[in-house]
């Protein structure tokens, strides 16, 4: 049979003292003699005596745990803004506990649900692809848990989060791509279910119009960022009378997967179709045909700044609930960076 941790009480039996003094003594309260504190403490080592931080916690009222929930930490991008939600944690003395999402919403509201039920003092959330009612996320605020999405952004009004600005980057990619004498550029956009779709069609618009360049809606297409969809996304751009010149796609995974059906049907990548993307993989750099450029989103930054938020948030949820907070959010500037 295991023996069991040393208590407090254990500790206050052998001394013939009070619980609450041993306590007092561990946390070198002024109101206890030096002798008493040091016949405690030299106990309390040869027990072994750990604290309860549990018990501790829950005092505190909290757990120093925050939850993140992502679509895929598979892809370079989240696993990224993991390190940078970690970073900013570690010195905050907060644990991190991941879920993944992989972009099905009935797996992520039940992610959601448990670390509720585990009472992590706040949630750190990218919203799967296919997430289009939010109730899981609106249940927070009545068990005042506070949360801070980043980068894939719900549909929801009075939230705090934290995104990459996608205007600049989108203008920089289009003006790229203008200088090197485009005229046909197409986007491969995402999924209509995310708010980044929008954003980025209206930046390609307008990014068109500032170049003089007419929308022409046969150059707009969609992917659900599956390899099949994107394929298909593909075929519908190659097969048109005048085919694109360039195309921008939704992310690098999607220009990849746009890019393998290209040389596929034989056309020269970046020769015939040139191709710009969104969050500048690191692995772009080691391919033999990479997207010309690619817009970064810096994921670090992101994570590292909802962490920040979220946390500020968590250290004023015992003054200020969370339905009197007034909605934070910050972006980061994109940037267009060639390969």
């Amino acid at each position: 049979m295991d023996k069991k941790l040393p208590t407090i009480k254990e500790i206050a039996k052998r001394l013939n003292i009070s619980i609450s003094t041993v306590s007092r003594a561990l946390h070198d309260h002024h109101s206890i003699g030096l002798r008493t504190k040091m016949r405690v403490r030299q106990l309390a080592e040869e027990l072994n005596y750990e604290p309860n931080k549990t018990a501790i916690n829950f005092k505190q009222g909290k757990t120093f745990i925050i939850g993140v929930i992502l679509p895929n930490l598979s892809e370079s991008f989240f696993s990224s803004a993991i390190s940078g939600i970690e970073d900013f944690a570690n010195t905050q003395n907060y644990n991190v506990v991941l879920g993944q999402s992989h972009d099905d919403k009935e797996r992520e509201i039940s992610i959601v649900k448990a670390m509720k039920n585990q009472r992590v003092d706040g949630m750190l959330v990218s919203v799967a692809k296919n997430t289009t009612s939010y109730e899981h996320f609106a249940m927070l605020r009545k068990y005042n848990i506070p949360l801070v999405f980043f980068d894939r952004i719900p549909d929801m009004a009075n939230i705090n989060y934290v995104a990459c600005k996608l205007e600049n980057g989108m203008q920089q990619a289009i003006q790229y791509l203008v200088r090197k004498k485009h005229k046909h550029i197409a986007l491969i956009n995402g999924p209509e279910t995310l708010v980044a779709t929008r954003e980025r069609l209206d930046c390609y618009i307008a990014a068109l119009k500032n170049s003089n360049i007419e929308t022409d809606e046969k150059y707009i297409v969609s992917t659900d960022l599956t390899a099949e969809k994107t394929h298909e996304a593909m075929k519908k751009l190659i097969a048109l009378e005048q085919k694109p010149t360039a195309i921008i796609a939704f992310n690098d995974y999607v220009a990849l997967d746009a890019i393998q059906l290209a040389k596929k049907e034989k056309i020269k990548i970046n020769k015939e179709i040139s191709f710009v993307s969104f969050a500048n993989l690191p692995i772009c750099n080691y391919m033999e045909n990479p997207p010309l450029a690619s817009v970064e989103q810096f994921p670090y930054q992101q994570g590292q700044k909802a962490a920040e938020m979220l946390l500020k948030m968590v250290g004023t949820r015992n003054s200020v609930s969370a339905q009197e907070t007034v909605a934070m959010n910050y972006t980061i500037d994109s940037k267009l960076e060639t390969h």
